[in-house]
């Protein structure tokens, strides 16, 4: 009897084991087609996408929101007060790595120097096309 529990046992963790694989690889292909129809859906274009994505990953959205104001301003007002300023966009792009304070108030942003200029600035392009969409 023991040998046969054991037996059973080895096999359903094999067998358990053999379908987290084909799980991973079946959600990374819904993932990926989930991803592809996205900008279809949304009508944003992949560089878009890209800074959505960056702002959803980082914590950002601990004092932003996209249409409210919370600690930060919502990214709409961003968008609007900077629409058809691209010069504002290294600026922007500073103030995430940097942090700064003033121009929404007495609350500062704080710094986020993990945060690569490159991925800044595709965050800010993102916030600035919000109005736009």
């Amino acid at each position: 009897m023991k040998k046969i529990c054991i037996a059973f046992f080895a096999t359903s963790f094999l067998i358990s084991c053999g379908n987290k694989d084909n799980k991973g690889s079946a959600a990374e292909e819904n993932k990926s087609a989930a991803e592809s129809s996205k900008s279809a859906a949304t009508g944003m274009t992949a560089e878009q996408e890209k800074g959505l994505d960056l702002i959803t990953k980082s914590d950002c959205l601990t004092c932003h929101k996209v249409a409210d104001k919370s600690t930060g301003p919502a990214y709409t007002e961003v968008a609007k007060r900077y629409a058809g300023k691209s010069e504002m966009e290294d600026t922007l792009a500073q103030k995430i790595i940097k942090g700064g304070s003033g121009n929404w108030g007495t609350v500062p942003m704080i710094p986020h120097p993990q945060i690569s200029e490159a991925d800044a600035k595709t965050m800010v392009a993102y916030i600035l096309s919000i109005n736009q969409q």
